[in-house]
Formats: C-alpha cells, structure tokens, sequence
C-alpha cells in the first residue's frame, strides 16, 4: 500500500491527474446512460446501444490511462510503441462490448455482476497492454501482488457498477453507478503504477514505431473529444427517441382515454401508474385523487363511505399475490347495478393492468338467447334440447345405486280438445298440464315439452326404493287426469306414459328414449290413461334379464351361492393334487342355474366383483381344511382386474383361511392380458410376488398366447378342453396338445388338459408327457362336502 501511495504522490503531475479523473467521470457517466437505453431496447436497437456504449468507455478508459500516463514522470525519456497503443484500445471497446452483452442477458444480479467483472477485466487487459508499449531505458519490473490487486478492484467495483445502474434507471442510481465505474478505473489505474519498478538500462533502445509524449497529449485529447462527439451523438438519438416516445404518449393518453373500457396500471407494490375516466367512472371512483396512491388506500375510502364490500386487505393480497405468481385473473363484479367483467393481467417487470368491461346488456342478451333456445315458449319448461342436455348430465352422474328413469308423456284425446275449442284453449290446457307435472316431480328431476302434446320427464334418485318409478307415474296418470276449468270450458284429458330405465334399458339418450317411446305406445294398445315400462319383444327374454339381475343381486344377500370343485390328477401318479373351484346359483325358485346364464351378466352389471370375492374366501376356506399337498385353483374375472383392491382381496382371503400363498392358484385367461397389459402384468407379478401360483387357462384359443408366455412367467397353462375333446379324432388337435407339452416342458411349465372324457383321451395325454388332467372321466364339480370322498377313492369308483 505504501508503494501505492508513494507513486501516486511522488511520481504524479496532479493536474493531469485531475484531468484524467474528469475525462473518466465523463466517459463513465455516458456509459451509465447509454446502459439504461440498451436495457430498454430490444434486438438490433440493444446491439447498437451496446456498440456505442464500448465505445465511449473504451475511449473513457484509454483516455484516461494515457492523460494518466502524462501525469506520471518516470525520471527519464519515454515513448509509446503505436500498434501496441492502438491494441490497447481495441481491448478496452472489444472487452468492454462482451462485459456489456452478458450485463444484459437476463435481469439475475449475478448475471448481470458478471458481466460488471468483464468490464473490469477490460480496463485490466488495456492497462496492461498500454504499459507494454511504454519504451523508455530501463526494464519494468512488476509486484504480481499488487497486480491482482488492482484487477480485483477493477472487476469489483465495474460489478458493482453495473449492478447499481441495472436496479433502476433515476438519477441517484446514475450518479451512484457512475461514481463506482470511475472508482473501478482510477483505483484500478492507481494500484497497478503502484506495482512498477523501474530498473535503469542503457541497453534498451527505443523503438522506432514510438511516440512522444506531447503527440500522446494530442492523441488523448482526440480521444477525449470522440467521447463527447459520441456523447452528443448518443443525446442526439436519445433526445429524438424521447421525442417520439413523447408522441406515442399523446397517442396512447387519446386512445386511452376514448376507450369504452376502463383501464388502470399498477406497479408490483399496487400502486396506481396510470387509469382513464372510464375505470373512475365505472368503479364510482370520480371526485378521489388516484394517481399514484396505493390501491389498497383506495379501497379502503370506499370501505368508509359504503362504496366497497368484502375485506380490502384481503382482496389487495389476492390480487398482488396473483400478478407475482403471473395468473391472470378474470371476475365479475357488481357496482351500482351494473355487471363489470374485470381482467387483472400480469406485466412484464412486476404489477398488473387491469380492464373493466360494462357487461350487463350483453349478459341479459346472452341469458335471454341461451334460455330461448333450451325452452319451449309455451309453457317456459325445458325443450328437447336442454331435455336431452339434461339426460346426458344425469346419465353421467348416476351410480349403480342410483335409479334413473325416462318418461315418454302424451296427453289422451287432446287433439280433439285443439281442434273443437281452438288454439287458444289448447295452449292454456298445455300450461296448465306444464304446471301439474312440475308438482308431481322433485327438485332433482326434470320435466320437458317436446313438442305438441308430448312431455317428457327424468327421474332421478339416489338409494330409493325401486317403486319409486312406478309410484310417480301412477300419480302423473292421477294429477293429469284431474278436470280442467279452461275460459270457462270443464276440460278432461288422460295421460299415457312409456318407461325405460338405465342402464338396463340403454345408456345414451336416443336409446332411453327410443326405448319409452316404444313403451308408450304400449301403454295407448293397453286402453290409454296407464303407463307400461319397456320390455324387448317385446321381447321376454330382456324382461327376464332384468328379473335375473334383480334376482342376482339379492343372490348374495341370500347366501345362494355354493362353491363346487372339481379335481385335478397328475398323469404320472394319477392321483389328486388340485381341485378347481367353480360357483353355483342354487336359486330359490329355479333350483341351480348355470353359470353360462350367470356370469356374463355378473361380468356386465359388475356383480362379479363381489361374487369373485366370496368365492376367493370360500375355496381358501374350504382349501385349508384339505391335505397339505392339495391346491386350490380359482378363476379371475377381466372385470376383477378392473378392481384396484384385487391384490388386497387375495391377501385378505389367505390371511382369513390360513392358508399358505403357495397353494392358491389364480387361473386368467387371455382377456385379461388384452385390456391393460401393462397394469395386468404389475398386478400379476405382485401376487407372484408373495407366492401365489398364476395359470393361463384356454391356452392356445386366443391371439397372442406365445407372447403372454414371453411377458410372464406363469406357472401353468391349461390346454383348452377343444383340442382335448378331440384329441383320438384329429391329427391337427394332437398336434397342438403335443406342441403344447413340449413347450411347457422346455419352459419348466406345468401343463393341465381340460376337458378329459374317455380313458383314450387320458392314455393319450399320459403319452405326450401332459403334467395334469382334469375332465368328467375323473368327477364332475361336486360340493365342498364330496370333497373328502374325491380324495380317498380310487379314480374307476368316482366317475360321475
């Protein structure tokens, strides 16, 4: 520090120091302004605000090094070596210009002091490079320490300059950013003479490309005029930007305050920027000073005076915290009657802009037009279009527990009524038929005109009786056929109605309708004045379904179900190792239904999921009563993978039961693979995971069974009782099955025929190295109880 000092007092004119300070502060405050309009700038503008700003702090530094230079008296004759002199000063612009373009970037501090850095980095290299093209007799001896220094002074404060100038763009944050860059150059000037030693050598000589100081004073005084011409050719171009932007304001203050709408601009903290006569006028803000006041004073007035409801903290923070995440918010509020669509939009660089758009005409229109075309104009009720609007919302939020019914109306003998008494009456007996069926119906359903003297009404309840449809019908038939006192006319009319119910009778609109429709014209053949419901056929065998999944859902209330098992034999030891669990309906009516009736519709109505459950605990149950080396094998349903609680059902049933994973054997066929192959074969690799056995039952029937074998390791498949029925019969069948057990085999797969009937069957199943049968020549599925004597009689004595 004390060579420092000692150079700059002993070694220094300071006159010329002080000129070489102010042509700094010159050039650094021009650098400091043409920043602020390259930051405002985009583009080819920015580019050419960043030339012009190398430039003039280029020239600035390497001004002020060499009318610093003159200060400096080394005690002996000195020149300056030219082409190293003028590299000095393309260093400066060239360093300058990339310290500036990485400045501006992006608005992140270090970004920005980064490029300060750069900047400072640049008054180093030109320094530098400017005391190497001094030639005087004696060699420049350097104190490295002093040198790191002075580059860490520079790049630090020209950091700090850039960050200052980039806050904000007033004159304090100028005069700050200004004074930095010059410290950034002085100081950095002055500790670097501070690291010199001059060692006298009359050998060196100088070189001819050299120049006095007195031609440098001129040089420097050129470059000092090119930083005011540059000056005044930057405050010529900004004087004529301002003259513009001035003329774009007169511009934008007329069309701002001609608009329809109300506009007003908030800074990031909520402070009024700009608003036109419209926004006072529509917010009832007229009369209250507003420019640059805070919002949230403003609403705070009209909290006092009655003019605001609602909480104004509570509101000014939802509305800031909105333009700082940059969510556009978009309401509708209410002054003085009036409807007011307000859109906050986030800005660029913090706060918002808000719109007000007077609404009210248009929302009247809107809703008028919008309840024109979804009512009859009649009667005020919903027409076909917002009938089946209606529908569609309903069909889409019913449940299995819920009930939904269609009803298809038309009124008895009222053309007659028309064409005797005239329209008139006709259309005031219409009114009052609207009027009666919205009494029948609650809140939840929905009565319709369709046209003429057709009605329609959905029903929709959630948990109620199944009697509901047929009481409401049964009480329009009454209410509508109750007399009328139309312009003194005694009126009577009868009302027929069609039924169809969901999703029994359809899941879309058109069917539903189509279906009570149908119904409807049923309930006229009937005598009219009544109601049926839709029925197929029409068709009993529908009326019959939908017994049976009545019949079927109250089944397992009953406890009708009984798991019945049929065994499974090793070839080779022909004896029982399996048995595979197969429901039966034992109904209460029907005696024992096939599951062929059954399942399907189980599978359909999604019954199977709590059926395929209580089979699971069943056959576990009944398994962990058996011998220790007899499984149990229980068919999945595709509609049971749909079930997310599927892994949690089987470990739940093994756990109840006691019985070990190994001995439960899931058997899938092939659709279940087709629906969801990559969520199936998750499910099937977790309950593998925990040891439960997977099998592959119908092998060879579907389209991809090769595959299913590559993307799962299963533990058995089932050859499909198809080929086996033919195996003694055709050769292309005791191909398959030889194919099949010779692919297990080399997979390490157990292999079970299904389907065995005759003792040929089974020698020949033996034959091929088949690992399983199953099939009537051994049992037929026989109760839980026969369970025991399958077991310990030999196989002739079991044929059922």
């Amino acid at each position: 520090m004390y060579q420092v000092l000692n150079c700059l007092v002993t070694e220094h004119d300071w006159r010329l120091v002080v000129l070489g300070g102010t042509i700094c502060w010159l050039a650094s405050a021009v650098a400091i302004s043409l920043v602020h309009r390259a930051r405002a700038s985009q583009g080819r503008t920015r580019a050419i605000w960043v030339g012009l700003d190398a430039a003039v702090g280029g020239c600035g530094i390497w001004a002020t090094h060499f009318v610093a230079m003159l200060a400096y008296y080394p005690g002996a004759g000195a020149g300056y070596n030219i082409p190293i002199t003028l590299i000095s000063l393309i260093f400066a612009m060239a360093i300058s210009a990339v310290g500036l373009g990485i400045a501006l970037l992006d608005d992140r501090r270090s970004t920005v002091a980064m490029g300060g850095a750069v900047v400072g980095i640049g008054v180093a290299a030109m320094h530098y490079t400017g005391m190497m093209a001094l030639e005087i007799p004696a060699r420049i001896v350097w104190s490295p320490g002093i040198v790191l220094v002075s580059v860490v002074f520079g790049s630090v404060f020209a950091a700090m300059a850039l960050v200052v100038a980039m806050r904000r763009d007033d004159r304090r944050h100028t005069l700050a950013a200004t004074a930095l860059l010059t410290v950034a150059i002085v100081s950095h000037h002055f500790t670097a003479m501070g690291a010199v030693t001059l060692v006298p050598d009359p050998t060196l000589v100088t070189d001819e490309l050299t120049i006095a100081p007195a031609a440098l004073s001129f040089l420097t005084a050129v470059a000092a005029f090119a930083i005011l011409g540059i000056s005044l050719v930057a405050a010529m171009l900004d004087r004529r930007s301002s003259t513009e932007l001035h003329q774009q304001k007169v511009l934008l203050d007329s069309a701002i305050g001609n608009m329809s709408q109300g506009l007003c601009m908030f800074d990031a903290e909520g402070r009024i920027l700009l608003f036109n006569e419209r926004y006072s006028e529509m917010m009832d803000r007229t009369g209250m000073p507003l420019q640059g006041r805070m919002l949230i004073d403003v609403l705070q007035d009209q909290k006092s005076n009655g003019k605001w409801d609602g909480d104004p903290d509570e509101f000014f923070n939802m509305v800031v915290a909105a333009a700082k995440g940059g969510e556009t918010l978009t309401r509708v509020v209410t002054r003085n009657g009036r409807s007011m669509r307000v859109v906050d939009q986030p800005k660029k660089g913090g706060g918002w802009v808000a719109t007000f758009e007077d609404i009210t005409e248009w929302q009247q229109a809107q809703e008028q037009i919008s309840h024109m075309a979804r009512h009859d104009a009649l009667t005020n009720l919903p027409n076909r279009t917002l009938f089946r609007e209606q529908l569609e919302k309903a069909l889409r939020l019913v449940k299995r527990s819920d009930q939904l019914a269609v009803f298809c109306l038309d009124l008895d003998h009222f053309k007659e009524i028309n064409d005797s008494l005239g329209h008139p009456v006709g259309d005031a007996l219409l009114k009052e038929v609207a009027r009666r069926l919205g009494e029948c119906v609650t809140e939840h359903d929905t009565v319709a005109r369709l046209g003429g003297d057709e009605f329609a009404v959905v029903q929709f309840c959630s948990d109620c009786d199944p009697s509901a449809v047929a009481l409401l019908a049964s009480h329009i038939v009454e209410k509508i056929g109750e007399p009328y006192d139309i312009g003194g006319h005694q009126l009577v009319v009868g009302v027929s109605i069609g039924i169809s119910l969901a999703p029994e009778d359809g899941k879309n609109p058109d069917e539903l309708l189509k279906k009570a429709d149908l119904a409807l014209y049923r309930a006229k053949a009937d005598g009219r004045g009544t109601y049926r419901f839709f029925e197929t056929g029409m068709d009993a065998r529908a009326q019959a379904r939908r017994i049976l999944e009545l019949d079927l859902r109250a089944a397992l209330q009953r406890r009708e179900f009984e798991v019945y098992y049929q065994p499974i034999r090793d070839v080779a030891s022909d004896r029982v190792v399996a048995f595979e669990a197969l429901v039966r309906w034992n109904h209460s009516l029907r005696g024992l239904i096939s599951p062929v009736n059954f399942i399907p519709l189980a599978e359909e109505t999604g019954l199977i999921v709590q059926l395929g459950d209580w089979v699971l605990r069943q056959a576990c149950t009944d398994a962990a009563g058996w011998p220790q080396d007899v499984d149990v094998a229980v068919n999945l349903s595709p509609v049971q993978f749909k079930n997310p609680n599927l892994v949690a059902s089987v470990k739940a049933a093994l756990q109840a039961s006691g019985l070990p994973a190994h001995r439960l054997e899931l058997e899938i066929t092939e659709s279940v693979l087709l629906q969801n192959s990559a969520a199936t074969l998750a499910v099937l690799h977790e309950l593998r995971g925990f040891g439960v056995r997977i099998s592959l039952d119908d092998f060879g029937t579907g389209y991809s069974s090769l595959s299913y074998l590559r993307s799962f390791p299963f533990d058995k498949i089932k050859i499909d009782r198809s080929f086996v029925s033919e195996l003694a019969t055709r050769d292309d069948s005791m191909a398959i099955v030889r194919a099949v057990t010779g692919l297990g085999k080399s997979l390490g797969i157990v292999t079970t025929a299904e389907g065995v009937e005759t003792e040929a069957q089974f020698d020949l199943l033996r034959r091929e190295g088949c690992t399983q049968a199953q099939g009537y020549l051994f049992s037929k599925p026989r109760p839980a109880a026969e369970v025991g004597a399958m077991l310990s009689r030999p196989r002739a004595r079991i044929v059922a």
